[in-house]
């Protein structure tokens, strides 16, 4: 294969790698009070923050910095930055959605203020593959850290250019499509670049060349294996680290906690193969996620063989099926994939429905049909529904909801959990020998866990000092660690100071910090409501001109509680006219604030709640 080097446009005053030198509390938030400027989100083309986190030096001549900024508390909104010298590159952007500590927001994309002040230095983004947790924050990171070029095979660069025309107000992407066995140079950086096993084609890992040896990332990856054999392909493509001086291996860690191989993905499309052939009869519907790119492909070619028709329902199924078209991975017969309007004009046995829903989503294509809301979809007894994809933790309650729904139609469920049946359902991710097998091939002198929850990194950490490597070259990050090579590769350390890694949160056309006080007054609203205090004052006398007016919502129901109406009442009286002489009639906050915490105290006091307390204070 033709080999291409790409070279980035150089800075003026790039700086060779040299040998190094030799060298030795959340602020607490009252619910009450509000800041000055409570509008903290910032609108996605406002420019980029300016403070600098003085805190942190530089990095020193000769030392290697990486600094995951997300995915190492958390599975999802993957993304580390690799600094030396005078040049950083950053691997993904990933996201991940809202949960019960975002309510309301759209999703979650990692803090990128660090590379905000350093967006000089920045020569490229290059992105493993294009699951949403590794290229989700693209369009926005990229607009905040310069815009720098992107790197990634031809897939990958086709979905983050589908991601990146949902900000048609973004600048438009760099993107550059490199092949798994081509090098570039990135500033004084040489990057290469090996084909990886995941879920989704064109996954590749990334190898840095750097003075003291290859920093190695395979981003998510599984081996390509049957029953612990692996394939030639895959050790053709993992045969140059037998002898290569690797110094840093950074590996996913997500099935650390699963025993054996993963299980091949082929045995699943076999599984799925054998479940068609058999319910020939019935119209089948297969719900899995949009980006398991490499099933939805063999799903397509086994129901071309058996002469079905293929219905694409979900807006990132149809996204994800025009883009793996659009690469050439697909190329369906004509008149195989058809509208879902035409599902009743062909008989039940010649129908398969690819559908989005299989975490039982609220708006999910399959959760509206388990609910009869889908207008396009109307399921009836017989139907056969294949959930291709595991629970994701905390998703339980709404896939068992969704499972009453469609059992109550009539129609078959068939899971990986379901007793006696065919495999329809692999991960992406390597379990415990997979990882194994790779920490054995790369041989690192170095290892940081990256991809999972602190449990999870701490638990790879003991598989690889199991393995031989020594605990103290080994380093378990957080967000924002900052994490140095030292005196000429010996060395590693996690430095004390810290980057920003609060989650940013991207909320309609703002974002922000996840401590944004937006955010937690959504959450104090879910939690105990809000109750708002109106108080009319005479401006002469600082007296109420009438009895405040008290309006609650989601804290109590007012026509029960009349004794604790009127005692807030005199409450708010007695408090108004004891501050109305200490405060500037100018400025009526701190006679807000006292009204809010005197009545939020007192509401705790009698009801063992804490609702968001409101003052709305008019003087006439």
């Amino acid at each position: 294969m033709e080999q291409h080097t790409t070279q980035s446009t150089p800075t003026p005053h790039k700086k060779p790698f040299s040998k190094p030198k030799r060298f030795g509390n959340r602020r607490s938030f009252d619910r009450n009070r509000r800041p000055a400027h409570p509008g903290l989100f910032t609108d996605i083309m406002a420019a980029p923050t300016e403070r600098k986190t003085a805190h942190i030096p530089d990095v020193a001549p000769g030392v290697i910095r990486v600094i995951p900024l997300g995915g190492v508390e958390e599975i999802g909104k993957n993304m580390t930055a690799i600094e030396i010298g005078e040049d950083i590159i950053v691997i993904d952007a990933g996201m991940h959605f809202s949960n019960e500590a975002t309510p309301g927001i759209d999703y979650v994309i990692p803090n990128t203020r660090y590379l905000e002040e350093r967006k000089g230095k920045i020569r490229a983004l290059i992105i493993t593959h294009g699951h949403l947790d590794h290229i989700g924050g693209v369009p926005i990171v990229l607009s905040r850290i310069g815009n720098p070029p992107v790197y990634s095979r031809n897939l990958t660069v086709l979905m983050c250019q589908k991601r990146q025309a949902e900000f048609p107000h973004l600048p438009p992407m760099n993107a550059i499509v490199v092949e798994k066995d081509q090098s570039v140079t990135l500033g004084n950086m040489k990057v290469r670049f090996w084909g990886v096993t995941h879920t989704i084609p064109d996954s590749m890992g990334i190898i840095i060349e750097t003075p003291y040896g290859n920093i190695v990332t395979p981003g998510d990856f599984k081996l390509d294996q049957i029953d612990g054999v692996v394939s030639e392909r895959e050790e053709e493509e993992y045969k140059q680290f037998d002898t290569a001086n690797n110094l840093l291996l950074m590996t996913d860690s997500t099935n650390i906690e699963n025993e054996g191989f993963s299980l091949a993905e082929i045995k699943v499309h076999q599984g799925i193969e054998s479940i068609l052939r058999r319910e020939k009869n019935n119209r089948i519907f297969i719900a899995a996620f949009a980006s398991h790119i490499t099933r939805l492909i063999k799903i397509v070619q086994i129901a071309e063989d058996l002469g079905k028709k293929i219905v694409v329902e979900g807006r990132s199924m149809r996204a994800n099926i025009d883009v793996i078209i659009q690469a050439g991975l697909l190329k369906p017969q004509k008149g195989t994939i058809i509208p879902v309007e035409d599902i009743e004009k062909y008989p039940p046995d010649r129908i398969l429905v690819l559908i989005t829903g299989a975490q039982g989503e609220e708006f999910g294509a399959l959760n509206r049909a388990a609910n009869k809301t889908n207008k396009k979809i109307t399921l009836r007894k017989g139907d056969r529904i294949i959930l291709s994809a595991s629970v994701v933790p905390g998703n339980e309650r709404q896939v068992q909801a969704m499972k009453d729904g469609l059992s109550r139609q009539g129609v078959k469920i068939i899971s990986y959990r379901t007793p006696g049946e065919e495999y329809v359902h692999a991960t992406g991710h390597g379990n415990k020998e997979d990882i194994k097998w790779l920490h054995r091939k790369v041989h690192p002198r170095f290892f940081i866990p990256i991809h999972g929850h602190h449990y999870h990194l701490e638990l790879h950490k003991e598989l690889a000092m199991e393995l031989g490597m020594p605990e103290a070259n080994i380093v378990v990050p957080d967000n924002g660690s900052i994490i140095e090579i030292t005196h000429e590769g010996t060395k590693i350390v996690a430095r004390k100071e810290k980057a920003p890694a609060s989650p940013m949160i991207v909320d309609g056309f703002s974002v922000g910090d996840e401590q944004n006080v937006v955010i937690r007054d959504r959450q104090m609203l879910a939690e105990d409501g809000m109750f708002v205090v109106v108080a009319v004052l005479d401006s002469k006398t600082g007296l109420l001109r009438k009895s405040p007016d008290l309006i609650s919502r989601g804290f109590v129901y007012l026509k029960e509680n009349q004794e604790l109406l009127r005692q807030t009442r005199v409450l708010v009286k007695r408090t108004i006219e004891t501050t109305w002489k200490q405060v500037s009639h100018n400025d009526l906050d701190p006679l807000k604030n006292m009204v809010a915490d005197t009545v939020s105290k007192y509401l705790l006091q009698k009801t063992a709640k804490r609702p968001l307390v409101i003052p709305v204070i008019l003087v006439m």
